[in-house]
């Protein structure tokens, strides 16, 4: 059975991206066979077609579209013969759906559903946990001056809750991001790896920790 690694974290800037990257190379210098599924690759791949196309005409997206696409990518899993897909913030979808204003019992109905889709491949998330206003510094320092006026921006348009206006409701939002998504999981009995303090390790350290912690779902 395939493991589909979903990663993600407690903050953009916390090395989800520099993750997967290391981890794909990993597993597959270990003789796996991985597909790495990049986070902007959801506009692109063909199965989350419907995706990309009704977020362009909207600037959101439903449940139903987000539960269809996974079924279809998973449909296509076993022409490929992968062992692994990594990828980089893919499914579950809880923060898409919390920008979109669905709340915990809308969420955990849409688990329910996406649980059953996935039940052909074996879905285990690593979560990067860390301090939330570091890794967003971090981001802004490598993405540039207004990166974090625009994410910041992005949030508050979305009209989330807790609302968002500075950097501290920023990190105060994505403190409830992170325990929804977590306790999503963690509720439909998916695989849970939390790296704890990720944004004070180095790459490799956290590819290591990574990898030893997939060990129970790895072939």
């Amino acid at each position: 059975m395939t493991v589909l690694v979903s990663v993600w974290g407690a903050a953009p800037g916390v090395g989800k991206s520099t993750l997967c990257a290391g981890l794909s190379r990993s597993l597959a210098g270990a003789g796996l066979r991985v597909d790495h599924f990049r986070e902007e690759e959801i506009l692109s791949r063909p199965q989350f077609g419907a995706v990309a196309e009704e977020f362009g005409a909207t600037g959101a997206v439903g449940p139903e579209t987000l539960v269809a696409a996974t079924q279809r990518f998973v449909e296509s899993v076993p022409a490929r013969g992968d062992d692994v897909v990594v990828a980089d913030a893919l499914v579950p979808f809880v923060p898409t759906l919390l920008a979109m204003g669905h709340d915990d019992e809308a969420i955990d109905a849409f688990m329910a559903d996406l649980t059953r889709v996935l039940a052909p491949v074996r879905p285990v998330v690593v979560f990067l946990d860390g301090d939330a206003g570091t890794a967003l510094s971090r981001a802004g320092e490598r993405e540039g001056a207004r990166w974090l006026d625009r994410y910041i921006g992005k949030l508050a348009a979305y009209e989330v809750s807790p609302p968002v206006s500075d950097l501290a409701s920023a990190v105060a939002y994505l403190g409830r991001e992170r325990a929804v998504t977590l306790g999503a999981v963690r509720r439909h009995g998916w695989g849970l790896v939390v790296v704890e303090r990720a944004d004070e390790l180095t790459p490799g350290e956290v590819v290591g920790a990574v990898g030893q912690g997939l060990t129970p779902w790895l072939p």
